[in-house]
């Protein structure tokens, strides 16, 4: 008599054998999906914030010269956002990739406190005249190149040498940022109460400090800089494995590294020479860019932190000017909100 035994229980059919993992940019197709349909929602929110920002409460009929004339004066404040977003964007993507550290930003290295000790000491030494006189193309180009000297001779001091170290580096960056907060400090001290307002207002990062004669200098920079990032977005997506592992997958960790690093504080010193200063917004960007794409793919990160950061900036400065009716507090919300969301993400991780 044959022995009848009861079958083994066949293994467990997976969840979603519709959609099984892969290896690429995105773990199954319903997160590529997803990360279209965001794509597609940012891109409607920008074109929308985009149109109020030109149209809205426009006091001439529409269809008139005087119409135009406002509207295109209203575009190049949208152009300078979209140009803003990006360079913050992608500039804070690639240097938290490159430190493999989330919450640090480009600004650490110092840029801002540069921009702040030219613009004191510009007061300082020529009074308002000097302010003033400071301005025009050769005064964009001459922070431009101060901001750029200062990053490529910490890179090439403290990361070509013997003893390289990205830890020395930003402490470094840390450290020259302190010290030129210090001496603008100390110069605002002994300038005339006049002298001080005016200096104040240029402090406050704002797109109405931006000229459109800027635009042949800043636009191919940032041009060029994105490209070379977006060149490099394979070898930033191995760098973001750590170094060993980069180093063991045949990148050459510290040559990348350094370019990446300066096409970066190229987007900054470009951002900060041409608006001021803007701390936290691409730490904000960065952040729901993170959340939004959900992938560790630089070419599909970029986009979405450039949208997110062009609907951020469109929308506060909307709200702000057809709502509240305070256009000058636009980079104050910005960098509360941006704080807010530092701290909480720091709280969260429970370490820097």
């Amino acid at each position: 008599m044959a022995l009848i035994t009861a079958a083994p229980h066949a293994p467990a059919a997976p969840r979603e054998a519709s959609s099984p993992r892969r290896s690429g940019a995105f773990p199954t197709p319903r997160a590529a999906r997803r990360y279209w349909l965001v794509v597609a929602a940012l891109v409607g929110l920008a074109l929308l914030f985009g149109t109020l920002l030109i149209s809205y409460a426009n006091p001439m009929p529409l269809g008139t010269r005087g119409f135009w004339l406002i509207a295109q004066h209203r575009s190049v404040a949208v152009f300078v956002m979209a140009l803003i977003a990006v360079c913050q964007a992608v500039a804070t993507v690639a240097f938290q990739t490159v430190t493999n550290n989330r919450i640090l930003t480009p600004s650490i290295m110092g840029f801002e406190s540069l921009y702040r000790a030219i613009q004191t000491t510009s007061v300082y030494l020529f009074g308002l005249a000097g302010l003033v006189s400071f301005t025009g193309v050769w005064s964009f180009v001459f922070q431009v190149v101060i901001m750029m000297a200062l990053a490529c001779a910490l890179y090439g001091w403290l990361l070509s040498g013997r003893f390289a170290n990205l830890q020395v580096m930003l402490l470094i960056g840390i450290v020259i940022g302190g010290g030129l907060g210090a001496v603008s400090s100390f110069m605002q001290r002994l300038l005339t109460p006049s002298e001080f307002d005016v200096l104040t207002a240029r402090m406050f990062g704002s797109v109405s400090n931006a000229n459109p004669a800027y635009f042949p200098v800043a636009i191919p920079l940032v041009v060029v800089s994105v490209a070379v990032l977006w060149a490099m977005s394979r070898s930033l997506n191995t760098l973001s494995l750590g170094r060993d592992a980069a180093v063991n997958l045949g990148v050459n960790h510290r040559r990348t590294m350094i370019i990446v690093l300066i096409a970066a504080s190229a987007l900054i010193a470009t951002s900060t020479a041409l608006v001021g200063p803007l701390t936290f917004l691409g730490f904000l960007v960065a952040t729901l860019a993170y959340q939004f794409a959900d992938t560790f793919d630089h070419r599909y990160l970029f986009p979405v932190a450039a949208l997110t950061g062009f609907v951020v900036l469109s929308a506060a400065y909307f709200v702000m000017n057809h709502i509240f009716y305070g256009s000058g507090v636009v980079s104050i919300i910005i960098e509360l909100v941006g704080g807010t969301v530092f701290l909480i993400v720091i709280l969260k991780k429970g370490r820097l």
